[in-house]
């Protein structure tokens, strides 16, 4: 039962505590009602759940513009001439044509080659990680595990050193869960922007193997990259790279831990990882994205006007019935699974090769030494929600 005193279909809220909580059963009934909702909180905004929606208003860059993929709109200090990222995060908040040259800068720090050579590192990692638990019989898969691993990796991409990632950890969390709290948000954003500020300058004529300098030694039809530029590409790689992954990773341990039969096949067929790391993305999709409409539009008999927000709920899509046969139920076998949990269209996620080494290699790994574990007895399991939703703290209990 769905328990909120409005109508999720005219009143949602990204934020309220029943829609971090449980989305889905609110998905499924928006989808079978309306199928497009919409809301004044927060500036008001249209909330499409289908498949076919989601994924056609992602790829029509004529109407929906990428300028503001917040789900709320950003505080004047953030953008615009003077502001925190004046520049915005490109590509993924830029249009064609700046959306093009941008993306193809940053597409070789996450290539298949590259990613591969980021997976022994990564696997070391979650051993010692797991190294620091294991003997004690109990940990949190979120905050000991998952939260710990794409922060550190990404800081290897920039050349950072990984005893800032609580740090970034903490900017994250600030600038993802507290959009709702401008002050608090703009506060995290200035303190990312003037550390990476002085790591370009300590960088600038440099030849380090990271891709900060990269950026920095880049031009455009022989000119450089802005710094406003660059610095929006770095907070968009810190960000983007690291809460969505750890919101995955601990979205499938969660599964994991609740779920023994799924538990026991991934240990008795390691073979089937490929699927289930798929099945989990489509799952428990973490990420919803925004677009602003360029001019009146109607969508699904919605009269949408210019300037209005659009939040691309791609965990909604991934819930489809007319997509996804039995879409509630978390197949780790299932075969045909044309998932958008890295969103469609020319805004497709870049770090998607990154994504899912990470996450697979972190199942793998925990699954080689913790091969049977469960939900603490006293288990609470808190979820973050918003632009990213995932599991913030998971205790599980495991035999020594």
């Amino acid at each position: 039962m769905i328990e909120q005193s409005s109508d999720w279909a005219t009143e949602y809220d990204i934020f309220d505590p029943t829609y971090v909580g449980d989305p889905y059963p609110i998905w499924a009934d928006i989808r079978e009602r309306c199928p497009i909702a919409h809301t004044d909180e927060y500036g008001g905004s249209w909330l499409p759940t289908r498949y076919d929606d989601v994924t056609a208003i992602a790829r029509d860059v004529e109407h929906f513009s990428s300028v503001s993929v917040s789900v709320l709109p950003p505080p004047p200090q953030e953008r615009g001439e003077g502001g925190i990222l004046s520049a915005g995060v490109p590509p993924i908040s830029a249009d064609p044509p700046l959306h093009t040259w941008s993306r193809r800068l940053l597409l070789p720090w996450f290539s298949p080659k590259r990613v591969a050579s980021l997976e022994p590192v990564t696997r070391d990692l979650c051993a010692s990680l797991i190294d620091g638990f294991v003997g004690v019989g109990h940990a949190d898969a979120a905050a000991d595990y998952a939260q710990q691993i794409p922060v550190r990796i990404i800081s290897r991409v920039l050349g950072v050193p990984e005893l800032m990632s609580d740090t970034f950890v903490g900017w994250v969390r600030d600038i993802l869960e507290y959009a709702n709290d401008p002050d608090r948000r703009a506060g995290a954003l200035a303190e990312l922007a003037g550390y990476f500020q002085a790591e370009m300058q300590a960088r600038r004529g440099g030849s380090g193997d990271d891709l900060i300098t990269d950026l920095l030694n880049s031009d455009i039809d022989g000119e450089s990259v802005s710094d406003p530029h660059i610095l929006g590409t770095v907070a968009l790689t810190l960000v983007a790279g690291i809460d969505t992954t750890w919101s995955a990773i601990g979205s499938s341990l969660w599964h994991l831990a609740t779920h023994h039969d799924d538990q026991e096949r991934l240990v008795d067929q390691p073979e089937l990882l490929p699927t289930a790391v798929e099945e989990f993305l489509r799952a428990y999709s973490p990420v919803t994205m925004a677009r602003v409409l360029t001019e009146d539009h109607e969508m699904g008999g919605c009269p949408m006007k210019a300037g209005d927000r659009v939040l691309l709920s791609f965990p909604a899509a991934n819930r489809d019935p007319d997509q996804f046969p039995r879409p509630d139920d978390v197949d780790i076998s299932r075969e045909h699974n044309r998932h958008v949990a890295f969103g469609a269209g020319i805004h497709r996620c870049a770090g998607s090769n990154l994504a899912r080494m990470e996450l697979t290699v972190a199942i793998d790994e925990w699954l080689r030494r913790i091969p049977q574990f469960r939900l603490a007895d006293d288990a609470t399991v808190t979820w973050a929600g918003g632009q990213v939703r995932g599991p913030r703290s998971i205790p599980v209990t495991f035999p020594i």
